[in-house]
Formats: C-alpha cells, sequence, structure tokens
C-alpha cells in the first residue's frame, strides 16, 4: 500500500530510540546531533487482540498480523529550510512520508545534550513548525510564479488555483500549518501534487522520564496547553521503558514489565495505533486452520478493492465477499453456527469494508 509514518523532532528528543522500540531494530541512539544522518525504515508489527481471540476458536497453524512501515529521519536544527544542519535532506524525508509522529523531549537529564541548551518541548515543536512553514512557503511562491502568467491570460483553471494558492500562503504566513485551513476536496485537490510539510497530519508524542509515564509533567502539561487548538492527539511514553520492553522475548514477560511499570499497555502500541488511525487505515481478517491474518486497506474500500490487497486476480475476477462481523464470530464460536443464525451475510462490489470484518472473497479469473 506504500502509506508511512515518518519519525520527526529536534536531535536527541528519543525519536531512535522509540523507532528501535516500534520496530524492534536496532537503529543508532547515540548522545549527540545528527546520529541519524541516513532515514532508518522499519515495518511495526500492528498490535490486533482480535486475532488471538479468533484463534481461541480455530486454533489456526500461524496468526500473520499486518504492518505498516515508519521512517525514523534526520534530526532538525533552526535553519533547516535554508540548508542548515541536515536541513534540505531532513525535509525531502519528510516530503516522503504520509503523516509525522513529531516527539518532543520532556524530560530532564543533564547527561543527555539538549541541542538548545534547555528542555522547553513548546520552543521545540515551534522550531519545527517553522522550518517546515517556510520551506512550504517556498515551494508555494514557485508554483504560483508558475501559474501567474497563464492566470493573467485568461486560463480559468489556473486563475482558480492561483487563488487557492494565495490563500494557503496568507494562512502559513500566519505561522499557521496548512491542516489547520479549513479546504474543500476540490482546493485540496489542487494542492496535493505540492505536498506541503504542514499539510500532513502529526499526533505528538512527549518522551518523558519513568516517573511522568502515566500522568505527566508540568513540560507535558505546558505542551498540552500549547497544542490544544490543534486537535491532534498527543501521547506519553517514556522511550527508555520502551526500549526495555522491546528486549524481552515473549508476551507474557512483556506484560508482567507493563502491568509492573503500572502503565495498561505499552506506550509503543498507543503509538502504532495512532498511526494507523492516523493515516486512515483499517483491517480486514481472513481466518481458516491454515492461517488468521490481518489485511490492511485505506478505510472507505470497496470489497473487490480489498479482494485485490490479497491478490490483483481475486480483484479481477471477483464474484462476491462472505462476511462474517467478528463480535459474530465471538458469539457463536464457529463458521457453521453463524451460517446457522444467519449471520453470514453475502456482499456484492459495492460493500465497503467494515474494520475488523472477516472475509471470504469468491472469484473466477
Amino acid at each position: 500500500m506504500g502509506l508511512k509514518c515518518g519519525i520527526v523532532g529536534l536531535p536527541n528528543v528519543g525519536k531512535s530510540t522509540l523507532f528501535n522500540a516500534l520496530t524492534s531494530a536496532k537503529a543508532l541512539a547515540a548522545n549527540y546531533p545528527f546520529a541519524t544522518k541516513d532515514p532508518n525504515v522499519g515495518m511495526i508489527t500492528v498490535p490486533d487482540k482480535r486475532l488471538d481471540d479468533l484463534a481461541v476458536f480455530i486454533i489456526p497453524q500461524k496468526i500473520l498480523p499486518t504492518m505498516v512501515e515508519i521512517v525514523d529521519i534526520a534530526g532538525l536544527i533552526k535553519g533547516a529550510s535554508k540548508g542548515e544542519g541536515l536541513g534540505n535532506q531532513f525535509l525531502a524525508n519528510i516530503r516522503e512520508v504520509d503523516a509525522i509522529v513529531h516527539v518532543v523531549r520532556c524530560f530532564e537529564d543533564d547527561n543527555v545534550i539538549h541541542v538548545d541548551g534547555s528542555v522547553n518541548p513548546v520552543r521545540d515543536k515551534e522550531i519545527i513548525d517553522l522550518e517546515l512553514s517556510f520551506k512550504d512557503l517556498e515551494t508555494l511562491e514557485k508554483r504560483i510564479d508558475k501559474v501567474r502568467k497563464s492566470a493573467k491570460n485568461g486560463n480559468k483553471e489556473d486563475q482558480h488555483a492561483l487563488e487557492v494558492f494565495e490563500k494557503v500562503k496568507a494562512h502559513l504566513e500566519k505561522a499557521l500549518p496548512v491542516r489547520s485551513l479549513a479546504l474543500d476536496e476540490n482546493e485540496k485537490e489542487i494542492i496535493a501534487d505540492l505536498m506541503l510539510l504542514t499539510a500532513k497530519s502529526v499526533i505528538y508524542v512527549c518522551n518523558v522520564d519513568e516517573s511522568a509515564a502515566i500522568s505527566g509533567n508540568e513540560h507535558t502539561k505546558a505542551f498540552a496547553e500549547a497544542v490544544k487548538d490543534e486537535n491532534a492527539e498527543i501521547i506519553l511514553i517514556c522511550a527508555g521503558i520502551e526500549a526495555e520492553i522491546a528486549e524481552l522475548e515473549s508476551k507474557e514477560e512483556r506484560q508482567e514489565f507493563i502491568e509492573a511499570m503500572g502503565l495498561d499497555e505499552a506506550g509503543v502500541n498507543k503509538v502504532i495505533h495512532s498511526c494507523y488511525k492516523l493515516l486512515n487505515l483499517i483491517t480486514y481478517i481472513t481466518a481458516g486452520v491454515k492461517e488468521i491474518r490481518a489485511w490492511t486497506i485505506i478505510k472507505g474500500t470497496k470489497a473487490p478493492g480489498a479482494a485485490g490487497v490479497i491478490h490483483s486476480d481475486f480483484e479481477k475476477g471477483f464474484i462476491r465477499a462472505e462476511v462474517i462481523k467478528f463480535e459474530d464470530y465471538l458469539k457463536y464460536k464457529s463458521e457453521a453456527a453463524i451460517k446457522e443464525a444467519g449471520k453470514m451475510s453475502v456482499e456484492g462490489k459495492d460493500y465497503v469494508v467494515q474494520d475488523g470484518d472477516i472475509m471470504h472473497f469468491r472469484f473466477n479469473v
């Protein structure tokens, strides 16, 4: 599917440590700026308890969860939009992702240097927002210059595009991200190919110390107040704890550690689910004794498109989909009992797949 989230932030805020915990990879996590020069790319497993619940009744040979791609992008500093530090590389990498996980440092530790000398997550966020806005303004100005001449010559399409570009530019000049600007579908289409950095959806991850992992601290409270009008999710996470959890071998060990820390679930699970939601993704399931498997689709996908995720032949030769709701499987405990209760529906090409649907496709090639 190709959709991916990018982890961004200033140097030394915990991006690579979080990336390692998310992917169980071993990206370089070091106490100096620009430890991550090239973006680390990894696949993260999307935790889904529904697969384990179904396995109780089906007893499959294997369970295959779905995955989503995540990118750990080089740290950014003031002046990145003008090429400072690794600015140009950073901004190019951000342009290629579909949504942003913005990590801010909310812990004090004299042993971990801060690129700006002190811990201030509100200031840190503003630095990144400003640099992204500068780059977006540069992109817009180039496009405006390009369409202005034909708009003056009476090209109606370019006249409308110019109006939209000027509207977005005025918004950016107020130091506001494009994602906070109300645009209709047509306007969104007009700016889509610009791949504006501040148009991307975002979640914020506040990296705290162990003592603040549950209720936060003064830094997280100040940050929440600063972003309250953005309607963006904020997740508290202690990257150090998450790194320890990721090192444990079994689910049981991980769960014991999580409970011992007083957490309801691993912070990385919250980040993963939020990334999934941010990318507008949902999961449907195929289930049998050989395997129970989760499949990723974009919300709103119709049955033939969902079938095509498994194999293009399934979409080309689509006849129908047999659909069981997850809750019905838990209630009736077998496919035979579900059919007997009349709870398996047969859907055609216009059926919009719902999150958690258990599906079997009939096709002819």
